[in-house]
């Protein structure tokens, strides 16, 4: 009977590990979009190459992409997560966005100069369901994770979710973009519309294992009356709305997070025409510095993860907010530094990039842990969606922020928006009162 039991016990242990295997892997897979499209390639080719010459808000149509496909997420989200929550299909609704987003950026391709109108669509599809599909993902930290394994759990799907997107970004520049614009602009052209496909081949690839190993706990009900859809959904996000009262520290902590998450959205989303504009850096040394970042975060996640275990999430993000601005710093102030430590400013950005890079996977994974522990079990879906929501509202307020910034001054001047993000957050996390939100999370399930 023991020798049964012990072997029920194995055979668990084993499945959930796959579980949380397969799930890890989807972060893998939906970082080559942020990484190649949003980040560093497309980003920049978008603004060179598909944005006419003569015009003078170049930054700002890439902003308003990212406004607009923001704004359809923030929308979405939470009537999707109470979709969820009320009539289950986790999964269903994890996979079928990542899938459309694939099948959005993999349509880039057919995208070429004076195509601008197509490319903004395309771009606002993608990233909307990518952000949906995100939203989806943090959702399920709650059925893998308790409160003592979240936080490794959160760090292990980030950290992992770097190695995608240094798998992919070296797939995308040393497999298929391998000519420069001067040398051949209409193969540049193509191949960068290639890499489109690549990345969309990647994510459905990649993905498999979570679409085979991830539980659906709730099988979309198929008994579902639409009729009554709309009144069971408007009264459970009216009942959503009222758990403020309920969970004022997650609340504030959503406020929060919105305004440093403001700061980070802006690196993720300009961080490649930063690269293009202000530094004279060859194809090699861009993707050098890409490479460097990558492996630093990757570091930064899995090390802050084992150190989020000894101090908590939320003096791991104030941690991470000051590394964050340290680095940023450095970046604003990076001539004159260059020239009191004798380096180039190409190598001295490397470094500080590298730096900083550490801190961005600590960050948002402790930041995603913070809302697990502090959303009561039921709501997951639906509070996550509010955390999607306020997601896009930094990256709103960021790009939007920055962009003009960046267009009426400079790019550098820029960097101050990121910088006040970052240590207003740090100060307002600093007063959190998170164990009385914790307190407030487990009431209300009980």
């Amino acid at each position: 009977m023991k020798q049964g039991v012990a072997m029920d016990e194995r055979k668990r242990m084993a499945g959930r590990k796959r579980e949380i295997f397969g799930w890890a892997m989807f972060d893998v897979a939906n970082s080559a979009y942020t990484t190649v499209v949003i980040t560093l390639v497309y980003s920049a080719f978008f603004v060179d190459y598909l944005v006419p010459e003569q015009s003078p808000w170049r930054n700002s149509l890439w902003g308003f992409a990212m406004a607009v496909s923001s704004l359809l997420a923030m929308m979405l989200a939470p009537i999707m997560g109470a979709l969820v929550d009320l009539y289950g299909g986790k999964k269903r609704m994890l996979m079928m966005s990542l899938w459309l987003c694939a099948l959005a950026t993999g349509l880039l391709y057919f995208v070429g100069p004076g195509g601008l109108i197509w490319a903004l669509g395309l771009i606002v599809i993608s990233n909307t369901a990518w952000m949906l599909s995100e939203v989806f993902c943090a959702a399920y930290l709650t059925d893998l994770a308790d409160e003592r394994s979240m936080g490794w759990i959160s760090g292990l799907g980030w950290g992992l979710g770097y190695l995608g997107g240094l798998a992919s970004l070296v797939w995308v520049l040393f497999g298929i973009i391998q000519v420069t614009p001067e040398r051949d602009l209409n193969l540049y052209i193509h191949q960068n519309q290639l890499a489109m496909v690549a990345v969309a081949a990647f994510l459905v690839l990649v993905s498999l294992p979570s679409l085979w190993w991830l539980r659906e706990r709730r099988p979309m009900a198929s008994n579902i009356r639409w009729q009554r859809i709309w009144p069971r959904l408007h009264q459970r996000l009216n009942a959503s709305w009222h758990l403020r009262q309920s969970l004022p520290v997650l609340w504030r902590f959503l406020g929060i997070f919105t305004l440093y998450s403001a700061g980070m959205a802006i690196i993720i989303k300009f961080f490649g025409i930063y690269l293009a504009s202000e530094l004279s850096l060859t194809p090699g040394e861009k993707t050098a510095i890409f490479l460097a970042l990558q492996l630093s975060a990757l570091l930064g996640a899995l090390l802050f993860g084992v150190l989020e275990r000894a101090i908590g999430p939320k003096a791991t993000v104030i941690l991470t907010l000051l590394w964050w601005a340290a680095g940023v710093l450095c970046i604003f102030y990076l001539k004159p530094l260059a020239q009191w430590t004798g380096q180039t400013q190409n190598d001295l950005f490397m470094l500080c990039s590298v730096m900083a890079g550490a801190g961005l996977g600590a960050t948002q994974s402790a930041s995603r842990t913070l809302v697990g522990l502090l959303a009561p079990r039921g709501w997951s879906s639906l509070v996550f969606g509010l955390w999607g929501v306020c997601s896009r509202a930094s990256a709103i307020l960021g790009s939007l922020a920055f962009a003009l910034v960046a267009d009426l001054l400079s790019l550098r001047q820029g960097l101050l928006v990121i910088l006040a993000f970052f240590l207003i957050g740090a100060l307002l996390l600093l007063f959190l009162p998170y164990q009385r939100g914790r307190e407030q999370a487990l009431t209300l399930v009980q």
